[in-house]
């Protein structure tokens, strides 16, 4: 296919013009997006409500529209499973992207537009390869194929004209059938739902494509990869794709993992772009390869504003459009989006490290969470699911914490939690079991990386020796009412400190 580059490479120097036009021109774009996404819906039952047509500023706009949480709109979103029609944006939304859930629900179900797709899904994937040849233009990225990994696509019970599954799985079905030419494998086997089977079709469809470039979650690749090279018997995958040039990664932290890949890649030529998106929108991606901050996509058919964090929850929390944001401070993330999101909080944390152009880094979430393999375990999980095992075993707990244990060479990922117990289960591996269960049945997210052990393994519960906790309070200079254990974390920064703590501990 010699005349697909050359068409590629025009079509990308026309992108590469919009985006430094964003580049230079943030505020005015941004407002662009607003008005023509107000425009859009203003016929809607959500723009008559809140008088779409009148709003013609930002001002106007943040004044006239609540902030929304998932909670807030699980209403709304049931009814457009079921079928109703121009509530939040103009039409039928037939998919809807499901993810780990809140407080309220096992899982969220994201309404996923058309013009979503086209405009801001399928437009990151497409600017991944503009940035990335504009980075490396000797790349023969396009003389190969991409591998990708999908999920599985149900039907949704409450409609048989609405579908949910992962966005993976969402972007797969829909995706222009030229898509096909450049990437594997093929559709069927991507969306398979068993995971062994899945594992097994894409190693035999793929180890004899010539393969450039791999873009998914790091922890389900890992697995994949590993699985190729143990099926194959070869050293690394240089073996099997001597042209991999392009490991595109999001979703989870890649520091846990980078070691891992360079041993299956041995090759100062591979290259790791980090990308920005959910299942609500395709936000940013890595545009320099000597920085790991992300460019901020701002013609992608997503307006966003901005909390400071230390404002989230406060009863009058300033938000910021992106004309007012600092380099260097948390802010809580909030979209309104051609997807029918209309300012609502997703959940993330970025901090601003540059303003021309914006490029952002990802600080976490809103609460404490584990996301170190995808599974979004937060707080209101965590608590729900140790009351369930203190139940069951009768035991009491004083403090906890709890981390991920991250993936060797020959060990999945999984999650320690160090407990200190007021009253202690008779059995801690029957403890650790119930709240392996409970957690599995609280969040689907959770119970898809725990299924048959691929990527989470069962975790491991450690009991504290009491008062550990304290010891840790005021080794960090925290005793005070005020102070709280950090109840889960993405890293193993307390889970090392409390460990080390409880180690040296003596009773006198």
């Amino acid at each position: 296919m010699p005349i697909l580059p050359s068409i590629i490479t025009r079509l990308n120097s026309k992108r590469m013009q919009q985006i430094d036009l964003f580049r230079e021109y943030p505020f005015e774009v941004q407002q662009d997006v607003l008005m023509k996404l107000l425009d859009r819906a203003k016929d809607t039952a959500w723009g008559l409500k809140h008088d779409f047509s009148s709003i013609n500023n930002v001002t106007v706009f943040q004044k006239r529209l609540p902030i929304q949480s998932y909670d807030d709109l699980r209403p709304t979103i049931q009814r457009l499973r079921d079928g109703e029609k121009n509530i939040l944006w103009p039409g039928e939304i037939k998919w809807f992207a499901k993810s780990s859930g809140t407080t309220s629900d096992k899982s969220k179900f994201i309404p996923v537009t058309r013009e979503a797709l086209e405009e801001c899904h399928f437009r990151g994937g497409k600017d991944v390869l503009v940035l990335y040849s504009a980075n490396f233009p000797a790349t023969k990225i396009f003389q190969g194929k991409g591998l990708t990994l999908g999920g599985s696509t149900q039907i949704n019970n409450f409609s048989n004209e609405s579908f949910y599954g992962d966005l993976s799985a969402i972007l797969l079905e829909n995706i222009p059938l030229w898509v096909d030419l450049i990437r594997t494998p093929s559709r069927k086997i991507a969306l398979l739902e068993e995971w062994e089977k899945k594992l097994d079709g894409i190693t035999k469809a793929t180890i004899k494509e010539n393969v450039t470039n791999i873009a998914g979650v790091p922890s389900w690749n890992l697995v994949l990869l590993k699985h190729i090279l143990n099926v194959t018997g070869k050293k690394h995958l240089l073996e099997i794709w001597p042209n991999l040039e392009l490991f595109t990664h999001g979703g989870v932290s890649f520091i846990p993992y980078r070691e891992q890949f360079r041993k299956i890649i041995p090759s100062d030529s591979m290259n790791y772009m980090e990308v920005y998106n959910a299942s609500e929108g395709f936000f940013s991606i890595q545009d320099d390869p000597a920085s790991d901050d992300m460019l901020l996509m701002l013609d992608s058919g997503v307006f966003y504003e901005f909390i400071p964090l230390e404002e989230i929850d406060t009863d009058n929390a300033t938000v910021l459009p992106i004309a007012s944001i600092e380099k260097n401070r948390n802010y809580a993330m909030v979209i309104s989006t051609n997807g029918g999101l209309w300012r609502y909080m997703i959940g993330d944390t970025v901090m601003f490290t540059s303003l021309y152009p914006h490029k952002i880094k990802i600080t976490g979430r809103t609460k404490h969470f584990i996301n170190a393999f995808g599974e979004e375990i937060i707080i209101d999980n965590a608590t729900l699911a140790l009351q369930k095992a203190c139940n069951k075993t009768g035991a009491v707990i004083n403090e906890y914490t709890a981390g991920p244990i991250y993936m060797k060479d020959d060990q999945n990922g999984s999650h320690e939690w160090l407990i200190e117990f007021e009253t202690p289960p008779l059995d801690l591996e029957l403890f650790t079991s119930e709240l392996d269960q409970a957690l599995m049945s609280i969040n689907s997210d959770y119970e898809a990386k725990r299924y048959k052990d691929i990527t989470l393994t069962k975790p491991v519960v450690r009991s504290m020796k009491p008062g550990v906790f304290y010891h840790w309070f005021r080794k960090n200079n925290k005793l005070g009412g005020q102070n709280k254990v950090p109840r889960l974390a993405n890293d193993r920064r307390y889970l090392d400190e409390v460990k080390k703590i409880n180690d040296t501990m003596t009773f006198s």
